[in-house]
C-alpha cells in the first residue's frame, strides 16, 4: 500500500522588521482534510510592539492607524483560544513533530517570502524540510493563463493598482485564487496567519493536487510580474 502522503502549509503574517509575529501552520492530505494545526503569537516578536511592530505599508491591513485594532483582535485571540503564544524555540519543537509524524511536503503561498521571514525569526521549517514548493507559483501555473481565470479576473476587477511607470496587472494572490476555486463570493482573507493557511491555501493545494502531478506542481516556472500585464491579455472590443 502506498504512503500517504501529508502537506504543511505555512502562512506568515510579520512586523515591520521582517520577522514572523503570527506563526500559522496545518497539516493536511491530498483531500484537504486537517491532521494538525498551530496558530502561534511569536513571544520574542509580537509582544515587543515598540521593537517589533506589526508590519503595514501604506493603507494595506488599514496602515499605522489600524495597529491598535490588529493588536486588539490578536489579542482577543489568545483570550478566547484561538491563538496560543509560544517561543521560537516551541514553534521549531512543534514542527520536529510534525516532521517525524507526517514527513510532509512543506508549502506556502509565496514560500519565498515565507521562508525568509522564518529564518530571520529563527523559526527552522526552510532547514528542516527536504521538500519544498511554492503553492502561488504551481498555482499560477496550474490556472492563472486559463480562459477562465482571466475572466474572473476581469468580472472581479482583480487588478493591481497601477504603478508610476504604468503597469497594471492581473492579481494572482490567495484571496483572488480561493474565490476562484470556490466561488466569488467566498470572505475575503483575513490576513491572519492560522485562517490563511487553512481556510484558503489548503482549499487551493487540495484542488492543486487532486489532478497535477508532483512533477508539475514541485517545480513549476517562477511567476514574473511581467506577465500578468492587463495589456496582453486583454483587448478592447
Amino acid at each position: 500500500m502506498a504512503k500517504k502522503k501529508f502537506f504543511l502549509i505555512i502562512d506568515t503574517e510579520t512586523t515591520q522588521d521582517d520577522l514572523v509575529a503570527d506563526f500559522g501552520a496545518v497539516v493536511i492530505d491530498k483531500s484537504g482534510k486537517v491532521y494538525q494545526e498551530a496558530g502561534v503569537l511569536v513571544k520574542e516578536t509580537y509582544f515587543d510592539r515598540v521593537e517589533h511592530p506589526l508590519f503595514h505599508h501604506g493603507d494595506f491591513l488599514g496602515g499605522a492607524r489600524n495597529l491598535p485594532r490588529r493588536y486588539d483582535a490578536y489579542d482577543k485571540m489568545i483570550d478566547n483560544g484561538q491563538r496560543v503564544a509560544a517561543s521560537v524555540a516551541g514553534v521549531n519543537k512543534w514542527l520536529a513533530k510534525v516532521l517525524a509524524t507526517y514527513d510532509p511536503v512543506v508549502t506556502a503561498y509565496n514560500w519565498a517570502f515565507d521562508k525568509s521571514k522564518l529564518a530571520n525569526t529563527g523559526i527552522l521549517a526552510g532547514d528542516m524540510f527536504s521538500r519544498q514548493f511554492c503553492l502561488w507559483h504551481a498555482a499560477v501555473a496550474k490556472w492563472g493563463n486559463t480562459r477562465d481565470y482571466r475572466a474572473f479576473a476581469l468580472q472581479q476587477h482583480a487588478f493591481g493598482a497601477r504603478t508610476k511607470h504604468g503597469h497594471m496587472g492581473i492579481q494572482t494572490k490567495a484571496d483572488v485564487m480561493a474565490k476562484f476555486l470556490l466561488g466569488a463570493d467566498y470572505p475575503d482573507e483575513p490576513h491572519t496567519a492560522l485562517e490563511d493557511a487553512r481556510d484558503y491555501e489548503a482549499p487551493i493545494l487540495a484542488r492543486l493536487v487532486k489532478n497535477t502531478p508532483p512533477s508539475v506542481y514541485m517545480y513549476p516556472p517562477t511567476y514574473n510580474w511581467r506577465d500578468w500585464a492587463l495589456r496582453d491579455h486583454y483587448t478592447v472590443k
